[in-house]
């Protein structure tokens, strides 16, 4: 699978494309909402979600058939901004399973800002 072809297919919400990337009877969990989806439910779920992204990988580690991709990504109007992480398992190089975790970015809580833990991993804290 190519992850580059993948990730771009999931911030432009390609519905097409995406179909390419998924066995059928694959299996998606959005574990931070408790949800899980079909394939088809997934494609859905990400194509009719609303507003246009963008977003970029941050990170990829690879494994034979298991593979982890760390991303950003954020409405094109800058209102929402989060990170995701999702380990996917592959079965004749497509998606046959995969759990993602959605986080969106805030701000360090007051309470550490106070003990001074911490400093921001890039610019400004959000």
């Amino acid at each position: 699978m190519n992850i580059l072809d993948y990730w771009q297919a999931i911030i432009t919400q390609n519905e097409e494309k995406l179909k390419t990337f998924f066995t059928e009877d694959a299996v998606i969990r959005w574990l931070c909402t408790n949800e899980q989806f079909t394939a088809s439910e997934y494609i859905t779920a990400n194509c009719k979600y609303p507003g246009n992204w963008i977003g970029e990988i941050e990170r990829v580690e690879e494994n034979g058939s298991k593979t982890v991709i760390a991303g950003a990504v954020q409405s094109t109007d800058g209102s929402i901004k989060c990170h995701v992480v999702s380990f996917i398992k592959l079965k004749d190089d497509k998606v046959c399973e995969m759990d993602e975790y959605w986080a969106d970015d805030g701000k360090a809580p007051q309470w550490r800002k106070e003990l001074g833990l911490g400093r921001p991993i890039k610019g400004e804290n959000i």
